[in-house]
């Protein structure tokens, strides 16, 4: 089932024409976060979609799992997580799509992830592009802590702020911390240029580093002609999205991806969507997913 969904934070006085409203908020239970806004997208006949994108976060961690500030530590899928990139899998081969080339960040939960799908579709033979442009955003000094527990000692809004802030980054990843070695010192990142290596980032920084490599590596294969597949994180996958919808900063801040669920976009040839974002996979199941993704960072009742 392919449930379309537009995330945005919005006036409704200020809704375009080409825009109309469907079932409003979707809300996190009684907590009243927004997650994203049910809204459907009035296109002109001659909008005919000329390329497919899918995209896709990575499966539930053991730091997911756990609740603990993840970012560039190179954790693991959580058995969930194998469950989810499994469905996502049997999803995009329920849609029978085919692809031509995929990219995915440098971290295994990403990697394995794509793993899964490639398997479930029968394509592992595709070619794979990994780059640390992809990465989770760094999450500096707050790596490896529990969100909840974070929560609870400086608030929950300072927590938000640090986790949904888009240009107020957490406190850097000094060389005293528990993950800094095997971390910033880790071979995988060897090559990176002076002043690329960052000790954290805001939401800001992980866009700034990623869309260089959408614009100058991704693009021009999917306006060749290629069918792409991304397998990557929440923060650089928010990045992507924010770049394609064009999306405000407070709007990105909102939206929340859930794990394991594929997620389609129908480009035009100037790579403009022609149509919402598509989610692969039944009304529940992507409901539970976004609450769980807004539920991370409060204190635990």
């Amino acid at each position: 089932m392919k449930i379309d969904l537009i995330p945005e934070v919005f006036d409704r006085r200020t809704i375009p024409a080409q825009m109309e409203i469907v079932s409003g908020f979707i809300r996190a239970g009684n907590s009243g976060v927004v997650i994203a806004s049910c809204v459907r997208h009035v296109y002109p006949e001659s909008a005919m979609p000329t390329h497919r994108l899918v995209i896709v976060r990575h499966g539930e961690s053991t730091w997911n799992q756990e609740n603990r500030f993840c970012g560039w530590f190179d954790a693991e899928l959580s058995d969930k997580g194998k469950e989810e990139a499994k469905r996502g899998a049997q999803a995009v081969k329920d849609a029978g799509y085919e692809f031509d080339i995929c990219y995915t960040s440098v971290l295994k939960r990403a990697i394995r992830t794509l793993w899964y799908i490639m398997d479930g579709i029968d394509q592992m033979w595709l070619p794979v592009i990994r780059t640390w442009r992809l990465n989770e955003r760094h999450y500096g000094g707050l790596t490896g802590l529990n969100k909840a527990e974070t929560a609870a000692k400086h608030g929950e809004e300072q927590v938000k702020i640090w986790r949904r802030s888009y240009d107020i980054p957490p406190p850097p990843m000094d060389e005293k911390h528990p993950y800094y070695q095997i971390i910033s010192k880790a071979r995988r990142y060897a090559g990176l240029k002076h002043g690329e290596l960052p000790t954290c980032e805001s939401l800001k920084d992980t866009i700034a580093r990623a869309l260089p490599f959408w614009n100058d590596e991704i693009a021009p294969q999917i306006k060749a002609g290629k069918r792409v597949l991304i397998a990557a994180h929440g923060n650089s996958l928010r990045g992507i999205v924010k770049h394609l919808e064009g999306m405000s900063d407070a709007a990105i801040m909102e939206l929340n991806l859930p794990t394991g669920i594929p997620i389609v976009y129908e480009l035009d040839d100037n790579l403009k969507p022609t149509k919402p974002m598509q989610f692969l996979g039944d009304e529940e199941t992507v409901r539970k997913a976004m609450e769980a993704v807004a539920a991370q960072g409060k204190v635990q009742k």
